[in-house]
């Protein structure tokens, strides 16, 4: 069982129409948010991921700053209906928040606001300053019905915007909290579209290097335990198969065995973990 945890998508004129609607309630369907050629990109995608052997696929809406209850519309609902069925294979949603100076007031992972997020199987939270990379980790990874499983990091920038301290990392990972190291950034491909629009990933040779330098210094605060490694890649030639990716792995100086379990072993913990999201404080049965 392979994992791919982060298989972006973005509708075609959502954001447009999320600007024009500022101040009304989403009418847009998610069943027609997808064009006839964005599905067709999509199956082959995931044709691709099937040949190499990936099982498990979380699909990957990013959201900028805040989610918005006047302008959010779960995209991925109406996708997921428009997909053939693959047997063998399973589909999870993901919502990403991207995380800027705004977001340090609040980013709307509230009690107000748990009907929006109940509908995801994986939340993650993409900080981009060091409040909100402080609040990722010591706040929103604690058990609850709107936990923050993924931390994802912005490996491509210049520089990472804020300080891996080891407080942070510890406090991240004993909460049951992982942090995401996209593989995309490593061979200089196409990323998420969205995130360049946000404005937090750097494509070329600039981004490959940058991506290198990063995710080296995050293995080495973390030890190479609590990563997953996903892919975060919006081009199909830009895929690569599970072995190719733990070898990735070992040139950022990670073990063999922690390489296999940062695209094995974690993501199916990750797994289990998201599904106690909606129980008290992530207890799946009566302890014994």
């Amino acid at each position: 069982m392979h994992f791919d945890l982060n298989f972006p998508v973005t509708a075609s004129g959502s954001t447009s129409q999320q600007k024009k609607n500022k101040n009304k309630q989403p009418q847009q369907s998610s069943q027609t948010a997808f064009t006839p050629a964005q599905i067709k990109g999509i199956e082959a995608r995931l044709d691709l991921l099937e040949h190499l052997g990936y099982t498990v696929i979380a699909f990957n809406q990013s959201v900028n700053k805040k989610i918005d209850p006047k302008t959010h519309v779960n995209i991925l609902d109406g996708l997921l209906q428009q997909l053939r069925a693959r047997p063998g294979t399973v589909f999870l949603k993901r919502l990403t928040i991207v995380l800027d100076n705004d977001s340090e007031k609040g980013f709307g992972l509230t009690n107000a606001n748990a009907s929006l997020v109940e509908p995801y199987d994986v939340i993650a939270l993409l900080p981009t300053t060091p409040a909100t990379f402080s609040l990722a980790c010591l706040t929103h990874s604690l058990p609850s019905p709107l936990t923050a499983h993924i931390v994802a990091l912005p490996l491509t920038l210049p520089r990472l915007p804020f300080q891996l301290k080891h407080t942070l990392i510890r406090t991240a990972l004993k909460n049951g909290a992982v942090f995401e190291i996209n593989y995309a950034g490593a061979i200089g491909g196409d990323s998420d579209a969205s995130l360049s629009t946000f404005g937090v990933s750097d494509t070329g040779a600039s981004g490959k290097r940058n991506w290198w330098a990063a995710a080296r210094e995050v293995v080495r605060v973390t030890k190479g335990k609590g990563i997953i490694v996903s892919g975060g890649v919006a081009s199909e030639a830009d895929y690569r198969g599970p072995k190719d990716i733990v070898n990735l792995l070992t040139l950022l100086d990670l073990a063999q065995n922690l390489a296999h379990d940062a695209s094995v072993a974690a993501p199916k913990s990750l797994i289990l973990r998201a599904q106690a999201r909606k129980t008290y404080r992530a207890v799946l049965s009566e302890p014994r």
